[in-house]
């Protein structure tokens, strides 16, 4: 499953959590679905960081110089 699909079931997940509906044991099994999720989702998107760069430069080769992204709050 990619990443939006997983946010998309995420979503799903809250909005039956939060309508109070459920019984307890599908309460549990839902919520065990998002704790899952979201950790997968968590996972991708530290992988995804260490892939991000960005060019400081380019040395007398010709070659790109990197450095990882560090993201601004």
């Amino acid at each position: 499953m990619d990443f939006e699909k997983k946010l998309n079931r995420l979503e799903e997940i809250v909005e039956k959590m939060e309508g109070g509906d459920l019984a307890l044991e599908e309460s549990l099994k839902i919520f065990e679905e998002g704790v899952k999720l979201v950790r997968e989702c968590q996972s991708q998107l530290s992988a995804a960081e260490q892939k991000v760069k960005t060019l400081v430069s380019v040395d007398a080769n010709g070659n790109a110089e990197t450095t990882d992204f560090v993201a601004k709050d």
